[in-house]
């Protein structure tokens, strides 16, 4: 346990995770804005185009439960190496988030997460505003 609920979110999921192929276990926990948190982990498949990652699945769960506004992300993995959102998560976070969301990043045992801003991750985004 660590002094920061988000990851500990984000490292309990991680043992749901079904990786035969990588053996990297990854958990996201997304907050909202009213305080309720979604979590997800990365599903492997064979044909990997097909994974999907821990972020994409917490936000479809709070999505799928009403939820738009986010204010917190946490990302683990279970080799606590500070993991980033990908690309592609980082796109799809860009669909509901501001460029202020926080994105926390565990760094293992003893140390403090490094925080970063989807703005940060992803600069000039393709966004709704991009495509009128």
């Amino acid at each position: 346990m660590t002094d920061n609920p988000l990851i500990d979110a984000a490292r309990d999921v991680q043992d749901e995770a079904h990786v035969p192929y990588s053996e990297y276990r990854v958990g996201a926990a997304l907050e909202t804005d009213d305080g309720e948190v979604f979590v997800g982990c990365n599903l492997e498949n064979a044909n990997f185009s097909n994974s999907l990652h821990a972020e994409e699945v917490a936000v479809a769960e709070a999505v799928k439960n009403g939820h738009r506004e986010f204010s917190r992300l946490a990302v683990s993995s279970d080799r606590r190496d500070g993991v980033t959102p990908c690309g592609m998560c980082r796109q799809t976070l860009t669909e509901f988030c501001d460029d202020d969301l926080v994105v926390l990043c565990d760094e293992g045992e003893g140390e403090e997460p490094t925080e970063y801003t989807l703005g940060e991750l992803l600069p000039n985004t393709i966004t709704q505003d991009t495509l009128e």
